[in-house]
């Protein structure tokens, strides 16, 4: 969108892309494990798989599940305070259902009390595998948004704060928020397998224009869009990418994610200007003493670069959907004086305008191209922005004014 003197840039200045590592936390064995994954990807601490990359991930949480797998009730108080200080500090972003064994409503009110009582909030749902609290009708089989359920509970988990739903959808087009394109699917290495998963897509993007709403998301290619839940509730939902050429459920471990965060993917990433939610499950691993094989090290430390070069903007699931519903929400009104251009933003319902607990907010990184930034001054209603700063020509030529980002704080332990 654009007015006047200004327009919106639709990645953060200097970044060609957004990238978020969306991992369910499915079989991820215990806390230990869980938090080693945490702190390599968030910092440059010493880890078992040797200095951190100090990116910004998030990660996921459930409650009632199986003993073998890491979750709120079945961990140790130590875990469920690493849990709650995840939280807090933005790591973990997403509820992933409230597990396998939450199948009434008083299975989420239980979790949810938990949350509230130690203020930590959530506003991000991820449907999982089979569980009878899932929002999804037609991929995830779910029941949480069908009142009279027992499993019913979408009226509680969004008043509680939830307003971004996956429900299953999963694309292998390579960044989203750009034109669709199959571009990069098939590979030489595995002809016949790269052309199944290029023919299943398109056939996807073929039934969404016959009007199969299941597929509409895979259409647009859009990261987020408004929609309804069964109960008449609105929510965003939003679209997650795998785009190995085996398949969307083909490499999403972490012991496989060397497979997929490739070089050329990166590049391909960069090059489409897109903001892709990567669907993986970072705790399916092959050795819990050290979770990340050398392949997938190897992949982190070439995505931490390219975050450092100013290429790929990598953060948390929620962090990159508050800035995408931002930039397609946001109204602009631009006046004019003999004082400069002064800039009036008017944040949609839902966005968070200010900074919330852990120092973000959807505004951050908001870019604008402007022919004059240094008589640019922006203000969030009669709310003047401090911190505005001035770029040179970016990759169009053009000069803008940006919003700073700042980076989440991971949590220290003794």
């Amino acid at each position: 969108m654009g007015n006047g003197d200004a327009e919106l840039r639709k990645i953060p200045y200097p970044y060609r892309a957004m990238l978020a590592i969306c991992s369910d936390l499915d079989e991820t064995p215990d806390r230990q494990v869980y938090h080693e994954i945490m702190r390599f990807l968030n910092t440059t601490e010493t880890t078992a798989m040797g200095p951190g990359v100090g990116l910004e991930v998030g990660n996921t949480i459930y409650f009632d599940m199986p003993p073998d797998q890491f979750a709120y009730w079945n961990t140790d108080d130590a875990g469920r305070a690493m849990v709650r200080d995840l939280i807090r500090s933005g790591h973990i972003d997403c509820l992933h259902s409230y597990g396998d064994l939450a199948a009434t409503r008083e299975h989420a009110t239980r979790a949810l009390d938990e949350l509230d009582r130690h203020d930590c909030r959530l506003e991000v749902w991820i449907d999982h595998a089979v569980a009878p609290t899932n929002f999804g009708a037609d991929i995830m089989c779910g029941h949480g948004d069908e009142p009279g359920h027992a499993a019913y509970h979408a009226d509680r988990t969004c008043d509680f704060g939830v307003q971004y739903v996956w429900r299953g959808r999963v694309t292998s087009v390579i960044g989203q928020n750009a034109p669709t394109s199959l571009a990069g699917l098939l590979t030489r290495r595995a002809p016949l397998a790269s052309a199944r998963t290029l023919a299943k897509e398109a056939v996807k993007q073929s039934l969404a224009r016959c009007g199969r709403a299941k597929y509409n998301m895979h259409a647009s290619n859009d990261v987020l869009r408004r929609t309804q839940l069964r109960d008449g509730r609105r929510v965003h939902e939003f679209l997650r990418s795998n785009p190995h050429w085996g398949g969307v459920s083909s490499c999403d471990t972490g012991r496989e994610i060397g497979q997929v965060l490739t070089e050329d993917l990166l590049k391909r990433l960069e090059r489409r200007g897109g903001a892709s939610i990567l669907y993986t499950h970072l705790g399916k691993i092959s050795d819990s003493r050290v979770p990340f094989n050398d392949a997938a090290v190897a992949a982190f430390r070439r995505l931490a670069d390219a975050h450092r070069d100013g290429r790929i903007l990598v953060t948390t699931t929620r962090r990159l959907l508050g800035f995408c519903h931002a930039i397609r929400s946001v109204e602009l009104s631009v006046e004019n004086d003999t004082q400069g251009v002064r800039i009036r933003l008017a944040p949609a319902p839902g966005l968070v305008a200010t900074p919330n607990t852990t120092g973000a907010c959807d505004l951050d990184g908001l870019t604008l191209y402007t022919q004059d930034p240094q008589r640019i001054s922006l203000c969030v209603g009669d709310t003047p922005m401090p911190g505005l700063r001035c770029n040179p020509p970016d990759e169009s030529g053009r000069r803008s004014v940006s919003l700073g980002w700042p980076s989440l704080r991971f949590p220290d332990w003794d």
